[in-house]
């Protein structure tokens, strides 16, 4: 079976090294130290006082289903998603395998008042620093692409840089990854290997999860149903993109979600 997770760190790993020699870290660093009004928006507080706890994903396409929403505006659709009552977005950022660029990160962060996550399969240092000047309020770090040193690494280092990181598990043996510094903790419910989705993966892995951190479940959500009860077995966030953005107006499909969330 392909491994679409090793394919794509594999090709990250030199997509980040090239991009190293056009605009090197010291770079990065002179236009941070330069930048002083970057806005932080925390995910985690943001999470901690949604009525629902929605993180809405903009996303173009995957490499499971393919193309979502081709021509998708991110102007246009993170707006959509603010107005609808999003707590939170995420933005897609790898464009071999998802369609999104850094682009996009930085019109979306521009474009609404809450935090914006840099989705990403983040390999080394200087793609955090990347999100930092785009203007994203929080990371991802997915654990099954990276060691545990990396892991408390770059957790170490998004802090530095003020940024929150939500810290992806696919599988109980990945709860090794969690340290005091992960207050922000993703359940996925899709094998990033295989591509297989399984929503029950959330609830087996609540109990294993530390009851201080803040828990998000990930992939495979598209029923309010499906939300309350992750919200019953302990879950504050949940991420949705696929479901929202093959719609075709993923604002008003948020929309009409949380308006089925508040009726149960």
């Amino acid at each position: 079976m392909r491994d679409v997770l090793s394919e794509i760190v594999a090709h990250k790993r030199i997509e980040v090294e090239r991009q190293k020699e056009l605009v090197p870290l010291s770079e990065i660093e002179k236009q941070l130290s330069q930048n002083r009004d970057i806005v932080f928006h925390s995910l985690k507080g943001s999470l901690e006082r949604s009525k629902t706890g929605i993180i809405s994903e903009f996303k173009r396409r995957s490499p499971s289903k393919g193309w979502l929403h081709q021509d998708a505006d991110v102007n246009a659709i993170t707006k959509e998603y603010e107005i609808a009552g999003a707590s939170a977005l995420s933005v897609l950022t790898d464009e071999k395998y998802f369609g999104g660029t850094i682009t996009d990160l930085r019109t979306a962060v521009n474009n609404v008042q809450i935090p914006v996550m840099r989705k990403e399969f983040v390999v080394d240092e200087y793609q955090i620093y990347e999100a930092k000047l785009a203007g994203a309020s929080a990371i991802l770090l997915i654990a099954a692409a990276i060691t545990l040193d990396e892991s408390k690494r770059f957790t170490e280092l998004a802090q530095q840089l003020k940024l929150d990181v939500l810290l992806e598990l696919h599988d109980e043996k990945e709860t090794d990854y969690i340290t005091p510094l992960n207050n922000l903790i993703g359940v996925n419910n899709r094998n990033l290997g295989s591509f297989v989705t399984d929503l029950q993966k959330s609830f087996r892995m609540a109990e294993l999860l530390p009851k201080e951190a803040v828990w998000v479940s990930e992939s495979g959500i598209s029923d309010a149903n499906t939300v309350k009860e992750l919200r019953d077995a302990g879950y504050k966030g949940f991420l949705i993109g696929e479901y929202f953005m093959k719609s075709g107006n993923p604002g008003e499909s948020l929309s009409r979600f949380i308006q089925q969330i508040e009726m149960i």
